[in-house]
């Protein structure tokens, strides 16, 4: 039996943000074959060191792993956008230095889970989100880049979600940052393909929108 298994944030662990309605992790179980299995070990809140914990609770027969974190890496990071500076260069590289802590964990984290094994594939972090500007939507580029580069670097596919979450009613109206139903059955039917599609054996390396 395949078994596409989960990690990461509240993108997957989305059931808080739309009450009496399938999370995402539902929708996935809907979406793939009638002998696909599907389990949820993302942890709402979770940063990228947060998937250290998640790892011990992947199933021994779990075939597809799917991450989707960083979010909270970056909004924890949104502080530098009000910080001082003198010209758009210094700005900069007041955010690369935050970046090159982001890409440092992030690399080490994808290792750890590579280790397992397991095909596996990681997500973008969405940037059409309702509330946020257009200083955060660059700032986001960056964590983004970082996200892309290591997974080519890696030589696993890549789902980008935002080309996949791109309209204001993906997103929840309990919190504009997680996902909505409807969010969450795009990025569902996203990694239902992938799973399903995508040939994990020659690994090759593709974004999926």
């Amino acid at each position: 039996m395949s078994h596409v298994v989960l990690l990461g944030d509240s993108i997957f662990d989305n059931a808080s943000y739309v009450p009496g309605r399938p999370a995402v992790i539902e929708q996935v179980r809907r979406g793939l074959p009638p002998n696909w299995k599907s389990t949820l070990v993302a942890v709402d809140g979770h940063t990228v060191e947060g998937i250290a914990t998640q790892l011990p609770r992947v199933p021994a027969n779990a075939t597809h792993l799917v991450v989707s974190v960083g979010g909270n890496d970056a909004l924890l990071a949104a502080g530098l956008l009000h910080e001082p500076a003198v010209t758009v260069g210094g700005a900069l590289s007041t955010i690369a230095v935050s970046l090159g802590e982001f890409r440092a964990a992030y690399v080490a984290m994808l290792k750890s889970i590579l280790k397992l094994g397991k095909p596996t594939a990681v997500c973008t972090i969405y940037d059409a989100i309702p509330v946020i500007g257009n200083a955060e939507r660059v700032a986001l580029a960056g964590f983004n880049d970082v996200i892309s580069r290591a997974a080519v670097s890696a030589g696993i596919p890549l789902i980008d979600l935002r080309v996949i979450c791109d309209h204001v009613d993906d997103y929840s109206s309990i919190s504009p940052i997680e996902p909505s139903v409807i969010g969450g059955a795009k990025i569902a039917d996203a990694i239902c393909r992938l799973a399903t599609m995508h040939n994990f054996v020659t690994q090759h390396t593709m974004v999926w929108v």
